[in-house]
């Protein structure tokens, strides 16, 4: 897939050095979050419902980022997911998950991760340009990163997205919101996606849901709900890998839907979606 123009950067600032920094940064709290971890998580506060749970370590996570970006790029804005926004004078924005799968990571499943990317343009994903991103997973180690019109890698070896012939071979991954209502309107969507695919798979983490589609692992990914700081890096990773990524009826992937992967198996997966109403046109016209 062919990478967006990249825009005019601050002076002497390159993509390749904005990706070096984002693995430092993700590493660097990936290890906190890693070693920090006692055996048993403590809910410190809930955000979207009272099972859409943030720990401790999410706000120790995100504090760790934040100090490295204010000592190595001070003129840049900030948007992480536990914090207030911080705006920037430079055009460049870091965009934070500090632990994405905070569930997983509260429960000990071993799948969360830390998630940064640097963007250009307002800090919106509709008009914004990813310029760089990491996502580290803290259980395992595995690392992805990619920079604009430099490729994807996974632990520094470069990956591409799978190459199944058609849906119906397909292994996609998906998420649930945490609200009631929107459970059960994703469980009718999937109810109308597993009979035409191969399988279904949770992961608990879009970041890596992502990621996993990047590299092969698994071949289309879909969710409703996702906020910036869950798809900034990730998306990227999956353009560089060759993948698209694409919200539904013509839009840019965001809150209301982001599905990725190869562009043949995205198209086969988009009128599906659409036809299940999976990001809530209908309901936005009802209402």
């Amino acid at each position: 897939m062919t990478s967006p123009a990249l825009p005019d950067l601050p002076d002497g600032v390159t993509v390749t050095a904005l990706r070096d920094l984002a693995v430092r940064l993700a590493t660097a709290a990936g290890a906190l979050v890693r070693e920090g971890r006692p055996e048993r998580v403590v809910v410190a506060a809930t955000k979207s419902s009272d099972v859409d749970p943030v720990t401790v370590m999410d706000r120790a996570s995100e504090d760790l980022l934040r100090a490295m970006i204010a000592a190595e790029r001070p003129d840049d804005g900030i948007l992480g997911e536990e914090g207030d926004d911080v705006p920037g004078t430079s055009g460049l924005t870091w965009v934070l998950d500090p632990i994405d799968g905070t569930v997983n990571y509260l429960y000990g499943v071993g799948v969360w991760a830390v998630s940064v990317a640097v963007v250009a343009g307002p800090p919106d994903p509709a008009s914004w340009t990813v310029l760089a991103g990491c996502v580290h997973g803290v259980a395992d180690g595995r690392t992805w990163s990619a920079g604009l019109g430099e490729g994807a890698t996974r632990d520094g070896a470069p990956v591409h997205v799978g190459s199944a012939e058609s849906l119906s071979r397909a292994l996609v991954g998906t998420g649930f919101g945490y609200d009631a209502g929107r459970r059960a309107q994703q469980a009718e969507v999937l109810a109308r996606v597993l009979p035409r695919i191969r399988d279904i798979r949770r992961i608990g983490s879009a970041a890596v849901d992502l990621c996993l589609v990047a590299d092969g692992s698994l071949d289309l990914y879909y969710e409703r709900g996702l906020n910036p700081w869950d798809m900034a890096a990730g998306a990227l990773v999956v353009a560089e890998a060759g993948g698209v990524v694409t919200g539904l009826r013509g839009g840019t992937p965001g809150t209301a839907m982001v599905v990725a992967g190869p562009e043949h198996l995205v198209e086969e997966l988009l009128p599906i979606l659409e036809e299940a109403d999976a990001d809530g046109a209908g309901e936005a016209a009802a209402g």
